[in-house]
């Protein structure tokens, strides 16, 4: 049987337009805000409204979203976000990241939301908030609350590393209903940034993808309405918090295919440098037979396809309704490791030039440590997948 790997032509016009930004907005910007960090990239305000009327354009008359063909297979929400993450990441990682209403709280929202919460947050642009003081990537161990008071819940806690979190209007907030119970208590809430008891203590100054704030957020006594919590009210022992972990099936590959984009920059770079000293990349030969450095570049490019390959998978399967949480975390652990080994490898083969501000390559280098890490640590993708595989669960392999 033939497997066609080649992009649906539908998406054609998603290619076209991510890749047009990304050169033309994106790459001309990309070092002005790399050293202005915490300044809003005011040129992203167009393209926040373009992207808005690209969503409204998949709306139906009645304002819902429009219902996919009887086809075998989709190819729908989840493989557009990917491909737009590839392409603008090849950009400026850091600024796709601060498109208005393109935030990782978005996806959580497309993972978790009934249908009245997808239509009344659809035009929101939403961070999200996990990670805090006590815990990096253990997402069990969440300590803010979430206490019920009449129609409403009290939000207090804080969180660190919110991305967009001085710029979104709201904020996808994880907390505990019961604490004592554990994880199966933890649900997500979409709070709006202008809630009283929310405020942004801080931003953090970062190694990269400084175009791209990243906020400490704190809340004390917010009061978000019950509607506002992301799928079941109900604390399920059985199901654990396997609810709101369905937002990473969502969010990894899109990182993932960041992590791809910013590869791709580097590794178009590295061969411009390797043909320009005159060193041929050639496919019919051995590479061992060729120079180390364009061995070295086949290598890597050979693990850029196959992180593209798991990644366009893991977005297939959530746009077919399959579970892909292994998938998703495959995409995430490859790419991950992928991104960081072809920047720094381009940084060091390109010597004097690789390590200075001439290009964007030391830059694409500190940009791309982050895609290794947030959304879950390399460590933790391997422990995922490794639970998945030998079919452990997460009291038996930690």
């Amino acid at each position: 049987m033939a497997i066609n790997l080649e992009l649906p032509k539908s998406f054609d016009s998603t290619v076209e337009r991510t890749h047009l930004a990304a050169e033309h907005l994106f790459r001309p910007i990309s070092r002005k805000y790399d050293k202005a960090e915490h300044e809003y990239p005011v040129e992203l305000d167009e393209l926040g409204k373009l992207a808005k009327q690209s969503r409204s354009a998949d709306k139906g008359a009645d304002g819902t979203a429009k219902k996919s063909t009887d086809a075998p297979t989709v190819n729908g929400a989840n493989l557009r976000a990917l491909i737009a993450a590839h392409e603008m990441s090849w950009g400026d990682v850091g600024l796709f990241l601060t498109i208005p209403g393109q935030g990782l709280g978005n996806a959580a929202i497309a993972a978790v939301a009934n249908e009245e919460q997808l239509e009344r947050f659809g035009d929101v642009w939403a961070a999200m908030a996990i990670t805090e003081p006590s815990f990096g990537s253990d997402s069990a161990a969440v300590s803010t609350t979430a206490t019920a008071d009449g129609d409403d819940y009290l939000i207090n806690g804080e969180k660190i590393f919110v991305t967009a979190g001085s710029r979104a209007d709201h904020v996808v907030v994880w907390a505990t209903l019961d604490r004592s119970v554990g994880r199966a208590a933890i649900k997500s809430f979409v709070v709006p940034m202008d809630t009283e008891g929310v405020t942004v203590a801080r931003l953090e100054h970062k190694l990269g993808i400084k175009a791209s704030d990243t906020a400490v957020v704190r809340f004390e006594n917010a009061r978000v309405p019950r509607e506002n919590l992301l799928g079941s009210p109900e604390i399920d022992t059985k199901k654990a918090f396997g609810g709101v972990m369905q937002t990473f099936d969502n969010t990894r590959p899109v990182v993932a295919a960041m992590a791809i984009g910013v590869g791709r920059a580097a590794l178009e770079e590295l061969r411009r440098m390797l043909e320009e000293a005159g060193h041929t990349i050639d496919y019919d030969q051995p590479a061992a037979a060729q120079h180390a450095s364009v061995s070295e570049f086949i290598r890597l490019e050979s693990d850029w396809e196959a992180s593209w390959l798991h990644t366009l998978r893991a977005a297939w399967m959530a746009d077919n309704k399959q579970p892909n949480s292994t998938e998703a975390s495959m995409s995430k652990a490859k790419a991950g490791r992928m991104v960081t080994d072809a920047t720094n490898k381009a940084v060091e083969v390109g010597a004097t030039a690789g390590y200075s501000e001439t290009s964007l390559l030391e830059k694409w280098a500190r940009d791309a440590k982050i895609l290794d890490i947030f959304e879950g640590t390399q460590q933790i993708q391997q422990l995922i997948i490794a639970r998945r595989v030998l079919g452990k669960s997460s009291s038996d392999l930690k």
